[in-house]
């Protein structure tokens, strides 16, 4: 599902995203990630991670639902999710970074409550990014 994800990317902004993202940074206690299934199939995932420039509030990275499961509300299953561990984990705040050319995206996220934020970490100058939060 990355591999489908990262496609997007090059559909949409013309490369892949080459945010640093390791595996381990989503490994209890400090990061978690989630694959959804429909009839055996993975069709959703999504994880956090704690950022520790924004004092270890918890950051979105990899929500990402196939097409042929978008529409079910899938994404929002995910994010409520998201939420709920980092929340069980103890951390109080949610942030995230997507870009213009995912209005879906965006639709999402301040349907759900986020706030726009200012830019942080590698989208902190990148006109296209917008970052959002939450407080759990």
């Amino acid at each position: 599902m990355i591999a489908d994800l990262q496609q997007v990317y090059v559909e949409r902004y013309g490369d892949v995203d080459v945010t640093p993202v390791d595996p381990a940074q989503f490994a209890a206690p400090l990061g978690y990630f989630v694959i959804g299934y429909l009839d055996g199939v993975p069709v959703a995932c999504g994880g956090w991670r704690v950022n520790d420039e924004l004092d270890g509030a918890a950051e979105i990275k990899r929500m990402y639902v196939v097409d042929s499961a978008r529409g079910k509300g899938l994404s929002r299953l995910v994010l409520a999710h998201l939420e709920t561990t980092a929340r069980e984990a103890g951390l109080r705040r949610m942030v995230l970074e997507t870009g213009l050319r995912q209005p879906e995206a965006i639709a999402l996220y301040t349907s759900s409550g986020y706030e726009r934020i200012d830019n942080f970490g590698v989208y902190r100058d990148h006109p296209e990014s917008r970052c959002f939060g939450k407080s759990l």
